[in-house]
């Protein structure tokens, strides 16, 4: 969901840029969501079980170009199989590779993933418009359909959820930042965080509320949208709340946003927070659980870091 939502400025770019063009984007049916309201795209086309389905389709277009903003084994097949002319992502797997296996972090990349994506387009002259990525909510909700009247005003957005343990900050620690914020607090996941809300909410209260596994993502984002500031980790909707430009404080343990580039892009107040560890970062995405026992990359998280920038 990362990689993709960071593509967004790629198509907005291209759309305002080149008088008359088409774009058209390829993707997953799980990831359709994040393009079917985008005003920039003339279609969205998604990826068949056949990949020779796919290929079909995309000739049947006569594309005059293809943009590769994934670069792995299916769309090198569909770019030769085409003839298409293509412009390609360049991964650098080798550094990552190195970078992760020795911690050599000088070999990660010190440029944002989106302008490594717009570097694909500088040859057509497209410029980075440094705006934020985008994301259009599908319809106009309410908050009072999701929140109760103490959380509807100004409210900070705690996104508890991550698909990966050592990506996620234990519950102590979310409770005990969540006591020291003086706004109240939402605090957004999937039914997977439900239990880790409930025991959240009896440690701090009423200030917070959870609205874990009873919103879906679309939902979940308007209520981001409307956040005083925000909390996550690194996770899918932590990175589509910079489409708002809320503040946002976005939280690394396992993984870092050096290795993947995907820091908060063109948000005017965030915040990372990480610390350093011989140990970090121990994987590219996330873990089922910390390599060495210790999870120190979330535990030793100091807990003010965050507690000021929500009160701030």
């Amino acid at each position: 969901m990362g990689d993709i939502i960071y593509t967004t400025p790629v198509v907005r770019c291209l759309k305002l840029q080149i008088p008359g063009c088409e774009v058209h984007f390829l993707t997953k049916e799980q990831f359709k969501y994040i393009y079917q309201q985008n005003p920039y795209l003339t279609k969205l086309h998604l990826l068949k079980p056949k990949l020779s389905d796919t290929i079909r389709d995309i000739k049947a277009e006569k594309f005059d170009l293809i943009i590769d903003l994934h670069n792995n084994l299916r769309t090198s097949i569909i770019k030769f199989l085409t003839h298409i002319p293509s412009s390609t992502y360049k991964k650098d797997r080798l550094n990552k590779w190195l970078g992760l296996k020795f911690k050599w972090r000088k070999l990660f990349s010190k440029v944002h993933l989106v302008d490594r994506y717009l570097e694909t387009l500088k040859f057509l002259g497209v410029q980075n418009d440094h705006k934020p990525i985008d994301y259009y909510i599908s319809r106009p909700y309410r908050l009072e359909d999701f929140l109760p009247p103490s959380h509807q005003h100004k409210f900070i957005a705690f996104i508890i959820g991550a698909t990966h343990f050592t990506n996620r900050m234990p519950n102590e620690k979310i409770i005990a930042i969540c006591k020291n914020i003086n706004l109240p607090v939402v605090l957004l996941g999937g039914n997977d965080v439900k239990d880790n809300a409930a025991a959240i909410i009896q440690e701090v209260g009423s200030k917070v509320y959870s609205a874990c596994g009873s919103t879906d993502l679309d939902q979940s984002v308007f209520i981001v949208s409307k956040a005083h500031k925000v909390i996550g980790f690194d996770t899918g909707l932590t990175h589509i709340a910079e489409a708002f430009n809320v503040p946002v404080a976005s939280v690394w343990g396992g993984t870092t946003p050096e290795l993947l580039g995907v820091s908060p892009y063109e948000v005017k107040d965030s915040l990372v927070v990480g610390i350093d560890l011989p140990c970090r970062p121990c994987s590219k995405f996330g873990l089922e659980k910390c390599p060495l026992g210790h999870f120190k990359c979330m535990k030793n998280i100091p807990e003010e870091v965050i507690v000021n920038f929500s009160n701030g």
